[in-house]
């Protein structure tokens, strides 16, 4: 479905005055995302996740440069298509909670996003009760955002996401901050939309919780792919992990009892 081939992303900076510089943010990345799978892109704050999630849905500064190919049912996902997919095919779920409009009651929120999508508002209210309700959240379709907890807001961001039948999803850290329970549950929503044949890129620095619903799994580190893998390579001493780094990142898990040995996860891997 999302196919990425030697993706190259520079943002400019100016350290000297009026003298622009670029800073690569993402290095030659290559990789595709299948119907019915849960995509997770795993890495540290600053591997570039986030710019990755950007570059795909169109939304990067102006001033960005961007190499490489980027194709969405086989088709190019060029600046265009982007603006005619996005909340439409391609649905973002943002890491962060303020993108809920703090001045608008959740099913204001789901609406919207339906009438974005190009539902009337008779179709776009039918649609927002339907998902508030299979989300659990009926009982709060009146509530502001900050009357919402944690898990409850996800769960609006999940069902603004999905409310267009978007083909492609990309969540972007959406554990953070939740109890062990809205986390699992967080999770097992975003695995119930795979499930209906949709593809689905998680994005964290969890590796440990992204396992139970990931498919594949894509290391990144200062915006290269280290190593895609089945989420099943992750286990015992990682024998089946190719990279040093995905080995040290997979035994650095307290379930793993911490590697005691140098990690490589301090060192700049070596790429070829």
């Amino acid at each position: 479905m999302l196919h990425i081939d030697r993706l190259i992303l520079q943002l400019p900076h100016y350290p000297h005055w009026w003298r622009q510089e670029w800073t690569t943010c993402i290095d030659a990345l290559s990789l595709h995302i299948a119907p019915g799978e849960v995509h997770a892109v795993v890495g540290a704050s600053g591997a570039g996740k986030s710019l990755l999630a950007a570059a795909i849905m169109g939304l990067l500064p102006s001033a960005a440069r961007l190499e490489g190919a980027l194709h969405f049912q086989a088709t190019p996902l060029t600046p265009a298509r982007q603006r005619q997919l996005r909340g439409r095919q391609l649905a973002l779920i943002p890491q962060s909670l303020s993108a809920l409009d703090p001045l608008a009651r959740s099913r204001q929120q789901v609406r919207w996003a339906a009438q974005r999508a190009g539902l009337g508002r008779p179709a776009a209210q039918q649609r927002a009760d339907e998902l508030l309700a299979h989300y659990q959240l009926s009982h709060a379709a009146t509530h502001y955002p900050h009357e919402l907890s944690g898990g409850m807001a996800r769960r609006v961001l999940i069902a603004m996401a999905q409310v267009s039948n978007a083909q492609l999803v990309i969540a972007d850290e959406p554990s953070v901050g939740l109890d062990p329970t809205q986390r699992d549950r967080v999770l097992a929503k975003l695995k119930a939309i795979a499930r209906e044949g949709k593809a689905v890129m998680l994005i964290t620095h969890d590796l440990r919780h992204a396992l139970p619903v990931a498919d594949r799994v894509t290391v990144m580190y200062q915006g290269r792919g280290i190593e895609t893998a089945t989420a099943q390579a992750f286990r015992g001493q990682g024998e089946q992990l190719t990279s040093p780094y995905a080995r040290s990142l997979w035994q650095a898990l307290p379930d793993n009892a911490f590697s005691t040995q140098p990690s490589v996860l301090c060192q700049e891997p070596a790429f070829a």
